[in-house]
């Protein structure tokens, strides 16, 4: 399916906005918010964000930054690790919630957008983020790859999210993707979430692979082809089913 892709503000929020170019019999498609690693939009983000979008989904990808770098910020992988680390630590997690119900309110406004059809996504610092945009009612299902945070409580600023606590607000579906050699999510701290998941009476699946951190991120040596694309795979299914 071929898509538009276009810079869009959102509820303040500066986000890339990548939809179906051509109408639906109904004029509005499923919408799925992308929540980027700690580098923000860069290339790898905006064609995994471009991809969904090609399989028939309005798909937003809003800047994690908002409050803290200049909107259009990218950050490289390699040369502005230690500034995107140092912004990751400054987000507030009040702000953080804050953005994420503007932007998840605003996109079910959208013409093109079915609101009762609308999931999450995201990556590393993302996908925690994703974590918590689950416990809104609104949203039908969310997938998690190898988010940081979860299973110990950090996430931006906050040393004590309280994120795994609150899992019985989570209403959808939720996938986990998580690769086997993370050290940034061990195998206790994975077996914690699902533990917690399953006493909150979440709806969850959890898919590993033998892969490190960020083995969706189509660039470096950590890049898996195989373990991406099934990962990919599970994640159309997830969203498939909203």
């Amino acid at each position: 399916m071929k898509i538009t892709t276009e810079p869009v503000e959102i509820a303040g929020v500066r986000c890339l906005v990548a939809a179906p170019a051509q109408k639906s019999a109904t004029g509005r498609f499923p919408a799925i918010l992308a929540y980027s690693d700690i580098f923000q939009l860069t290339p790898p983000h905006v064609r995994i964000v471009q991809r969904l979008a090609g399989y028939g989904f309005v798909v937003v990808a809003p800047e994690i930054y908002t409050r803290i770098e200049p909107a259009g910020t990218v950050l490289d992988f390699e040369k502005d690790r230690e500034r995107a680390l140092a912004d990751a630590e400054k987000v507030a997690l009040a702000d953080l919630d804050r953005d994420v119900r503007a932007v998840l309110a605003a996109v079910a406004q959208r013409s093109d957008v079915e609101p009762t059809k609308i999931g999450v996504i995201g990556w590393c610092f993302g996908g925690h983020v994703a974590f918590r945009a689950a416990m809104l009612p609104e949203v039908r299902a969310t997938a998690c790859c190898y988010g940081t945070g979860i299973h110990n409580g950090e996430l931006g600023a906050s040393r004590d999210a309280g994120s795994l606590e609150r899992a019985h607000e989570i209403r959808g579906e939720l996938l986990l993707v998580w690769g086997r050699n993370d050290p940034h999510i061990p195998a206790d701290g994975r077996a914690r979430i699902h533990r917690r998941l399953d006493e909150a009476g979440v709806r969850f699946e959890a898919r590993l692979y033998d892969a490190e951190h960020t083995f969706m991120r189509d660039e470096g040596a950590r890049y898996d082809a195989e373990a991406s694309d099934r990962a990919f795979a599970a994640v159309l299914d997830l969203f498939r089913r909203m």
